[in-house]
């Protein structure tokens, strides 16, 4: 089959995330298989107007300011004198409204979508924007198929008037031979990670304030920020304010071998976002053998198995955050039952079984429309 791509980001912009991590692994185990695929997306610093990325033919137009202008403008060209038997077009931002330029059928993949959450990101003018485009989802991909990462994407297209049957839940995967359990020995401090990019909505500052009472009762213990982005000053900001001292440490970027080397020596991660896709960092720590407490939000439902892998707590709330995390760093033994059931639990999700659900998903819309 030959597959075109749409996104705001290749794996390659230094601003890629999950979103991107899951749309890059469908393309590349698309490729492999003997399938084309092609890839659109917005331009970056330094970057080239064409690329290959692990078979994947990488287009690059537009800025990330206007690309979801940019790209279904050359697209009407591109498709003129391309042909493709299926569109994947990933709405991780603002949709770019691909049924209106062609006839080829288009497979909506939905990490999620903001809502009103966008509001804790972004100025008022900017969110009303983002508000306005998601509403016009239900009625432009009204004759889409929908590939979405988790329940909890499901149910918020299916509030949105979308008919269920016409989604299909496709679970992420996950690079087994990178995110392990190496059976390293922990740190001597106790040691809590928040790993992902530093925006305002993910509500980082939610873990710092949890310190102060986890401090109280292990005086060495240590929050440790791995990842970077615009956020980060204000959470610095934050953690001078509440006299946290060391307690706090802003690591930035790891590349992915130290990254995993450093879950493996930790005990927890937090994540009190107030809504995920699915929360691929819960699973990449998990599979460290590190159990989560988390936000009992979108997403994060389905990617923590609460008591099991670890703890939902109410969102923002930083009592029940630091209850949790105090609970599991005193009780060896609950500890250690969690950091088990997290590794076992991972080992269903792979990259190749969540490429062929996609891949079964675009045949069946292909046949339906040939």
């Amino acid at each position: 089959m030959r597959v075109l791509a749409i996104n705001w980001r290749d794996i390659k912009n230094p601003e890629a995330g999950g979103a991107e991590v899951h749309l890059h692994e469908i393309l590349s185990h698309f490729v492999r298989r003997g399938h084309s695929a092609t890839q659109v997306s917005a331009t970056f610093p330094g970057c080239g107007p064409k690329d290959e990325i692990d078979g994947i033919r990488i287009i690059r137009k537009g800025q990330w300011w206007n690309a979801n202008f940019a790209i279904p403008s050359f697209l009407r060209s591109h498709l003129a004198s391309n042909e493709y038997d299926v569109i994947l077009e990933d709405i991780n931002k603002v949709p770019f409204y691909v049924p209106l330029v062609t006839r080829t059928p288009v497979i909506p993949v939905i990490p999620h979508l903001f809502g009103t959450t966008v509001f804790r990101e972004a100025g008022p003018i900017t969110a009303l924007y983002v508000v306005f485009m998601e509403s016009f989802i239900p009625v432009i991909y009204r004759n889409c198929r929908f590939m979405v990462i988790s329940q909890s994407t499901k149910d918020d297209l299916v509030r949105r008037k979308i008919a269920p049957d016409r989604i299909r839940v496709v679970l992420c995967g996950l690079d087994h031979a990178v995110y392990r359990n190496l059976d390293l020995e922990r740190f001597r401090r106790p040691t809590i990670v928040h790993l992902g990019r530093l925006r305002k909505y993910k509500s980082a500052e939610v873990a710092i304030r949890a310190m102060a009472p986890i401090r109280a009762v292990f005086p060495d213990a240590r929050l440790s920020i791995i990842g970077d982005g615009p956020h980060r000053a204000a959470l610095e900001r934050e953690a001078k304010r509440l006299r946290l001292g060391d307690a706090v440490e802003f690591k930035g970027y790891m590349d992915r071998e130290e990254l995993v080397e450093f879950l493996n020596r930790s005990h927890l991660l937090f994540n009190p976002s107030p809504k995920e896709g699915w929360g691929l960092t819960v699973v990449e720590a998990n599979a460290c053998g590190v159990p989560v407490v988390a936000s009992d939000r979108p997403g994060l439902r389905d990617s923590v198995h609460d008591g099991e892998t670890g703890y939902l707590v109410p969102y923002g709330d930083v009592s029940a955050f630091a209850e949790k995390a105090l609970l599991l760093l005193r009780d060896g033994a609950e500890w250690r039952r969690m950091s088990g059931n997290a590794v076992d639990r991972v080992r269903e999700l792979t990259w190749e079984r969540c490429s062929r659900e996609a891949e079964e998903l675009v045949r069946d819309v292909v046949s339906g429309h040939s």
